[in-house]
């Protein structure tokens, strides 16, 4: 009979996902993960097989309460010009509220696209697996934002979600070297939105 898991799970996984969001997944040592979670190695092993079962737990925790809970102002009834600007407000103020030091700067995903996807294909699927489901979900609000202006021309929702996700992900990335440059490829988001659908705000 397997040993009982006497810790909690989510808990575990959170602490984890600090550190790998902080550090990134290759300067994330057993020591770091042990210090951060309150486990043995031996008990990191048992519950997730290894270190990388362990981030592939964290990143499955910030998917679903960092990058969907964030994403759902663009889906649904209602979505369009202000929630495109809601969204971007929202990504400006996690970069701002945050201090210096804290290990949530910027985007777990963002930050491993620079360091474990670049040799990993299931990192990388995941990493892509991102931007498609950011540029897709920007698409749809942008398409609604388009039809509630009374745009009946092309389709530029394609070609304007890459720049919204380009925009979002790079100052994500920069969020952690230099906040103010982050916050102001943000403000250039929202900038351009107002451009394409001029409103009263």
């Amino acid at each position: 009979m397997g040993r009982l898991q006497s810790f909690d799970r989510t808990s575990v996984v959170q602490a984890a996902r600090d550190l790998f969001w902080d550090k990134g997944f290759d300067a994330a040592s057993l020591a770091d993960l042990e210090e951060a979670t309150g486990l043995k190695r031996s008990s990191i092993y048992h519950a997730f097989g290894s270190k990388r079962g362990l981030f592939d737990a964290a990143v499955e925790d910030y998917q679903g309460t960092v990058i969907r809970p964030r994403l759902r102002i663009l889906t649904g009834p209602g979505i369009g010009r202000v929630s495109l600007l809601a969204y971007f407000d929202d990504l400006r103020w996690a970069v701002s509220a945050l201090p210096e030091d804290s290990p949530r700067r910027g985007c777990l995903l963002v930050n491993c696209a620079a360091g474990l996807a670049g040799h990993d294909d299931l990192a990388r699927q995941v990493v892509d697996g991102y931007r498609s489901e950011l540029t897709d979900t920007l698409q749809d609000a942008l398409r609604a934002a388009a039809v509630a202006a009374g745009d009946s021309g092309p389709d530029r929702a394609p070609e304007r979600a890459r720049t919204l996700a380009s925009l979002g992900m790079s100052a994500m990335l920069l969020a952690r070297v230099n906040a103010a440059e982050s916050q102001a490829l943000l403000d250039t988001a929202t900038v351009q939105i107002r451009y394409w659908f001029p409103g009263s705000a």
